[in-house]
């Protein structure tokens, strides 16, 4: 069954990481999608409790893993060909790890959207 990545696409960071995740993390199919220029799926994510706002998504027929979570599932998954996802994947793949390293990829993509002058919550 295919994943999907969802991801916001107004933070440099994250869309590095999606962008890189397709086209070198090793995982046929994946579909990386910009949560913040998809205003109705980003609703469809919030009616399941999954808010963009606090993380990314990745998604996996009705199954669903939101933050940490997401990151870990993927990191899990990939099999880079790529140094930065072979590191990323060493360092989030284990759930326990991203969720304590986590809030730093929030604290990162919350600066980048400042800078930029966009909001943290795309709605």
């Amino acid at each position: 069954m295919p994943l999907t990545l969802v991801y916001d696409g107004g933070c440099p960071f994250c869309q590095f990481f999606a962008l890189r995740s397709e086209l070198v993390g090793g995982l046929p199919g994946l579909e990386i999608r910009d949560g913040r220029a998809d205003h109705d799926l980003r609703a469809a994510l919030k009616e399941r409790g999954l808010d963009l706002a606090r993380g990314a998504v990745l998604l996996q027929g009705e199954q669903a893993w939101h933050g940490a979570e997401a990151i870990a599932e993927l990191c899990g998954r990939l099999q880079p060909s790529d140094p930065l996802l072979a590191l990323l994947h060493q360092v989030f793949a284990a759930p326990p790890r991203a969720r304590r390293l986590y809030p730093l990829l929030l604290w990162a993509r919350r600066m980048a959207l400042q800078w930029k002058g966009l909001p943290e919550d795309p709605d």
